[in-house]
């Protein structure tokens, strides 16, 4: 059955072909067809191409024209093969090939042309069917170009959707790392302290802050979830809170200002912050740093981000987070670089294009 659904419109057009040539012959009358062998021959091998059609489309196309070419002047009576080429030159310019399909048409009239100019038994196309014949062609080539444009739209259309739902999948992606990753690196952090801290005030004070880091991790959680849908987000106002929770691990974090600090575009302040908060992340998880400068810079044009601690440096673990920040600032036309500092430790830095 699939086979049938696959090959219908091949099917349909075939068992036209066939019953309208049989018509043709059982109504001439009472002389017998002229090279009838020939002439079914052609009919069906004609037909029989245009299951090919879908891998060939302009050489079926041109296929069919040469078995008309050879039929119609060969054979009598006149059989429908010629249903069978239109058929092939409109899938021809609906495969996208317009071009060729249009200089089918130009060789199929002008071999019409010339077999009657040639003809020596008088004309067998009047001025009337040439023309109409020929509007007939172009029609066929024209409605067929329609077919190509418009399915080339839907794929297009398709496409602009899937990448659409792809980058709403990373920017999901991202802000659920974000937001989980630094309160979560920050618990584990805590959780080790306690595990390893005799004194029970101190152990109480770090689990103390473990229980403050997933309070603030539900929030924002809740927060993400609910605006994940929306532009913005979670500021620069916000960077005091990062020093802050990132300073109960035992860091201390130190934030300068260059310029006039000023509001900023949603998106650039949302990538920033994202920024900050992943860079504290990995510096608290991964340098063994004492001290973190986050420094931002207010350009006339841009917002530089720089984020150095004093730790041990070396190359960047593996994981999501650098990428993460580098696409943040790549999406908006900046970029990123994480490197280790020549004096030692690792510093972060993004530029922020907010013009």
């Amino acid at each position: 059955m699939s086979w049938l659904r696959r090959y219908a419109a091949e099917l349909t057009v075939t068992l036209t072909v066939v019953a309208g040539s049989l018509f043709a012959v059982l109504n001439d009358g009472a002389e017998p067809a002229r090279h009838a062998a020939i002439g079914w021959g052609l009919t069906l091998l004609c037909c029989a191409a245009l299951f090919l059609r879908r891998r060939y489309p302009l050489s079926v196309a041109g296929f069919a024209l040469v078995c008309c070419a050879l039929y119609y002047p060969l054979t009598d009576p006149d059989g429908l093969v010629l249903l069978a080429f239109a058929y092939a030159l409109y899938n021809a310019a609906a495969a996208g090939r317009i071009r060729g399909a249009a200089l089918l048409v130009v060789a199929a009239m002008a071999g019409v042309t010339a077999g009657e100019i040639s003809s020596r038994t008088g004309r067998h196309v009047d001025n009337f069917a040439f023309f109409l014949m020929t509007g007939w062609f172009v029609a066929l080539v024209a409605g067929g170009a329609v077919a190509h444009y418009r399915a080339e739209a839907e794929r297009t259309k398709e496409a602009e959707a899937r990448a659409r739902a792809t980058d709403e999948r990373l920017r999901i992606a991202r802000e659920l790392h974000d937001v989980l990753g630094h309160h979560l690196a920050l618990i584990n952090v805590q959780a080790g302290a306690a595990l390893h801290r005799r004194d029970p005030g101190q152990a109480e004070e770090a689990l103390g802050a473990i229980k403050d880091a997933s309070k603030t991790a539900l929030q924002e959680l809740r927060a993400t979830l609910g605006m994940l849908r929306q532009t913005g987000g979670p500021g620069l106002q916000r960077v005091a809170e990062l020093a802050e929770s990132v300073g109960a691990s035992g860091l201390t974090v130190r934030t300068e200002i260059d310029g006039v600090a000023r509001d900023l575009p949603p998106d650039v302040e949302h990538a920033a912050f994202r920024v900050v908060q992943e860079a504290l992340t990995n510096v608290a998880r991964h340098a063994g740093a004492k001290t973190v400068v986050v420094r931002l810079g207010y350009g006339a044009d841009e917002l530089t981000v720089a984020v150095d601690d004093d730790g041990r440096g070396g190359a960047a673990p593996a994981g999501n987070g650098i990428r993460g920040m580098a696409e943040r600032a790549r999406a908006l036309g900046g970029e990123l670089t994480a490197a280790p500092r020549e004096g030692g430790g690792y510093r972060v830095r993004a530029r922020l294009p907010v013009r």
